[in-house]
Formats: structure tokens, C-alpha cells, sequence
């Protein structure tokens, strides 16, 4: 199989396939005779687990972790699923910040009258100011 069939079949760009290479995070493809990439069901299943696993919020580097569990076969699904869950309490800290930051916004747009006036409440809080400009 040639790139652009990988491509079509694991929803990822040819170029995303060949950055993932580059990083060493597949296991690198056969080269036909004319230096061509050539593909298996192995490179298709890694780069599936690679697109899926990033589509979920995990880094390159958690991604090389996860394919290289797929290829041992020795794995502990205790192993994977340790991980799966450090990954949930990271994205649930993520929510807790955005949360917050969001409260601190709509408190800001709240006490800001937005009229023509040169005094801006966001501005002075964001500076840390108390007051308009003298």
C-alpha cells in the first residue's frame, strides 16, 4: 500500500504520515525498489491508534508511548490504563483553569459599562489598576 492509500484509509494527511516517521513514532515502512514508502496492516493500525489518541488530547511524546504498548505484546492493560486516566486528570485540570479563567472574564465584561467613556474597568483590572487614568 502507497502513502496516499494509507492516508485516505487512517484519515490523516501524507505529510502528517511522513512528520510521525520523521519522529519515530511508526514503525518505519518497507521501501519498494523504486524508494517508495510501502505499508502494511501493522503501519495502518499505528497510525490509526496515532490519529485517534491525538484526537483525544494526548502529546507526541504520549502518543510514541501508546504505539509502542501496541507493539508489545507483553503489555499490561493496567499499564494503558494508568495512563488514560493521568491524561483525564490533566484534561480535567484544563477544564478547572478554563473554568476560572472564563469566570474571570464575564466578572470583568460585567463591570464594564462599555459605553464611549476613556474609563475601562477590564483594562484597569487587567492592569491592576483601581481606577481610570489621571
Amino acid at each position: 500500500m502507497n502513502i496516499s492509500d494509507v492516508a485516505k484509509r487512517t484519515g490523516l494527511t501524507s505529510k502528517a504520515i511522513r512528520f510521525y516517521e520523521e519522529k519515530g513514532l511508526v514503525t518505519p515502512p518497507l521501501r519498494a525498489e523504486n524508494g517508495y514508502r510501502s505499508y502494511g496492516q501493522k503501519h495502518l493500525e499505528e497510525l490509526t491508534l496515532l490519529r485517534q489518541a491525538r484526537q483525544v488530547g494526548f502529546n507526541l511524546e504520549e502518543c510514541g508511548e501508546l504505539v509502542a504498548l501496541f507493539n508489545n505484546p507483553a503489555r499490561h492493560s493496567a499499564d494503558v490504563k494508568a495512563r488514560t486516566l493521568q491524561k483525564v486528570a490533566e484534561i480535567e485540570r484544563h477544564i478547572a483553569e478554563l473554568s476560572s479563567m472564563r469566570q474571570q472574564l464575564l466578572a470583568l465584561a460585567e463591570s464594564c459599562p462599555g459605553d464611549d467613556s476613556a474609563d475601562c474597568p477590564i483594562i484597569n483590572g487587567l492592569s491592576g489598576c483601581c481606577h481610570g487614568r489621571n
